[in-house]
C-alpha cells in the first residue's frame, strides 16, 4: 500500500489535490470554532447551497472561469445572511433555511431548463456530494487556493483576540471598543471563501462537516478557546489527509471518506474526553 502511494505521489495531480485539501481542512478548522461558538453552524449549508446556485447560473452562461461568478454571489449571500439573522423578524437559523433552500431550488431548476449537459443528474450528484475534480485541479487553481488560504490564515492570525472577543460577548467585546459588526462581517464573509474552496473537495451537502466536526471533536477533550482551535487545525488536517489518502488508494468518493474519518475522529475524542473527566 505504500509502495502504491509513493506512485501515485509522482504524478502532480495527486499533489496538488493533497496540497488544497490540506489548506482547505486548515482554514474551515479555524473559522469552524466560531462558528459552533456562536451557534452558526449551518452558515456552511447555506453558502454551500448559494454556492450550487451561483455554479448553475455560470454553467448556464456558459462562463468558463465560474469563480467569477460564484465567489462573489457567495460573499454577497454571507453579508445577506449576517445582516437578515440580526433582524429580529427573521432569526439567524430562519435565515440561513430561507437563503439555502431558494438558493438550492433555483439552481437546480436553472440546470433544468437550460441544461449544459446530457449527463445532468450526475453534475448534480458530482457537485452536491463532491467529485474528482479534486484530482483535476490546474496549477492556476492551486495557486488561488494557496493564496487565498494564506489570506485567511493571517487574517485570523491578526485578527484573533478580536474574534475571540466577538466570539464569547459581543457586548463586551464593544464596551472595549471592538466594532463587532465590522468582525462579524470578517467572518462571514471568509467563511464564504471557505465554503467556495471546498467546494471540489467534498460538495456543497457536505462542507458543514469540515465547519463542525473538527470543532466538536477538540471540545471533547479542551475547553481553552486557543487550545481547541489548535486541536481543530490538527484534527481536520490529518482527517483530510487520511480520508484523501484512503480515497485515492480504495477508489472511494473523496468527500464521503473525508467526513466519514471526520466522524470516526469525533468519536475517538468523545471517548478520551469521557476517559479524562473520570480520571
Amino acid at each position: 500500500m505504500l509502495t502504491k502511494l509513493m506512485m501515485y505521489l509522482q504524478f502532480p495531480f495527486v499533489r496538488y489535490a493533497l496540497i488544497v485539501g490540506i489548506l482547505i481542512a486548515l482554514c474551515s478548522s479555524l473559522l469552524g470554532v466560531t462558528l459552533v461558538l456562536k451557534r452558526f453552524s449551518f452558515i456552511g449549508d447555506g453558502l454551500s447551497h448559494v454556492a450550487f446556485g451561483a455554479i448553475a447560473i455560470a454553467s448556464v452562461l456558459h462562463v468558463s472561469n465560474d469563480m467569477l461568478i460564484v465567489l462573489p454571489l457567495t460573499i454577497l449571500s454571507a453579508i445577506l445572511l449576517l445582516r437578515t439573522g440580526q433582524n429580529a423578524k427573521i432569526r439567524g437559523d430562519a435565515a440561513i433555511a430561507m437563503i439555502s433552500v431558494g438558493a438550492l431550488a433555483f439552481g437546480y431548476l436553472l440546470m433544468n431548463v437550460f441544461p449544459t449537459s446530457s449527463n445532468l443528474s450526475g453534475d448534480v450528484c458530482s457537485t452536491l456530494f463532491g467529485s474528482t475534480s479534486i484530482l483535476t485541479l490546474t496549477k492556476g487553481e492551486v495557486v488561488l487556493c494557496v493564496v487565498l488560504s494564506i489570506i485567511v490564515c493571517v487574517i485570523f492570525i491578526l485578527c484573533y483576540n478580536r474574534i475571540f472577543a466577538v466570539t464569547f460577548d459581543e457586548n463586551f467585546a464593544m464596551a472595549s471598543g471592538t466594532d463587532a459588526d465590522h468582525y462579524n462581517l470578517l467572518i462571514a464573509v471568509i467563511t464564504a471563501v471557505i465554503i467556495v474552496l471546498a467546494m471540489n473537495l467534498v460538495g456543497s451537502l457536505l462542507i458543514s462537516a469540515l465547519v463542525i466536526f473538527p470543532a466538536l471533536s477538540s471540545m471533547r477533550i479542551f475547553r481553552s478557546f486557543l487550545h481547541v482551535t489548535i486541536c481543530s487545525a490538527v484534527l481536520s488536517v490529518v482527517s483530510a489527509f487520511t480520508g484523501m489518502v484512503t480515497s485515492i488508494l480504495a477508489d472511494t468518493p473523496v468527500g464521503s471518506t473525508i467526513v466519514a474519518v471526520e466522524v470516526v475522529v469525533f468519536f475517538l475524542c468523545w471517548i478520551i474526553g469521557a476517559a479524562l473527566k473520570r480520571t
